[in-house]
């Protein structure tokens, strides 16, 4: 539970947040249902949420501290204590920990000389290992500020890292360009994406993860149909205008 009275913003600081928490909260019907959205802006503003973070959200949704704490709690994408610029996360579920996840963060730890959930002391990167992230055609799968990088190893694993802490550009294997922790906590808080060319950018499927729908289409060119054990495989490919 925060410690109370909380510390407030700076007069400037709350005058801002105010303006941009009303603007989130005039999108619901129910104002409560704005606690999620407001828990990513006040994120954006110290890097994690804070107790003056959780008491404004508060204040303006007219909810107790404890409610709010309940919430920012429970879930893993709301950081509870200041951490780096870019969120590190690799994925150490079952396929990607197969595939080397582990191996990768066991040395990310060692190379940064940081734990799970430890910031190097430069303030850049923040470690931790994450849970699935439904990209296991691509694993195992290092994620940067919710961003996608694929098919990595320890040595690839590092010199992004590495690169993140220089300040040299980084480009993710699909989707959005990378930006700080703080700039993705705006974003999710629902306000526009104003990096050029980012709404534009994609991270679709790969080969694996849509198989299953070329067969459910009747696109099975290239398929490989995996039959039930003890049944006899049959070609699956259509029958020509004959019937042969």
């Amino acid at each position: 539970m925060p410690q109370l009275p909380a510390p407030d913003y700076r007069a400037d600081v709350r005058a801002r947040l105010e303006a941009d928490g009303k603007e989130i909260v005039a999108r619901y019907p129910d104002s409560r249902s704005a606690l999620l959205p407001l828990l990513h802006l006040v994120q954006a503003e110290e890097g994690y949420v804070s107790r003056t973070g959780m008491a404004f959200c508060a204040d303006l949704l007219e909810l107790t501290t404890a409610e709010v704490t309940a919430v920012a709690t429970f879930y893993s994408m709301y950081r509870r204590g200041p951490s780096g610029d870019y969120q590190v996360g690799v994925c150490t579920n079952t396929l990607c920990a197969v595939m080397g996840g582990d191996a990768i963060f066991d040395e990310l730890k060692r190379h940064l000389g940081v734990g799970n959930n430890e910031t190097t002391d430069d303030g850049k990167v923040t470690l931790e290992h994450i849970e699935c992230n439904a990209a296991c055609d691509f694993a195992p799968v290092v994620m940067v500020n919710w961003e996608f990088f694929d098919n990595q190893t320890p040595e690839s694993a590092k010199r992004l890292v590495d690169d993140l802490r220089a300040g040299r550009q980084v480009e993710p294997t699909r989707g959005a360009p990378l930006c700080t922790y703080k700039e993705t906590a705006r974003i999710l808080a629902g306000f526009p994406d104003e990096r050029p060319g980012a709404v534009a950018a994609t991270g679709g499927a790969g080969p694996a993860s849509l198989a299953g729908l070329r067969l459910a289409r009747g696109e099975t060119q290239g398929a490989r149909v995996v039959h039930p054990r003890g049944e006899e495989p049959h070609d699956e490919r259509p029958a020509n205008e004959e019937g042969e």
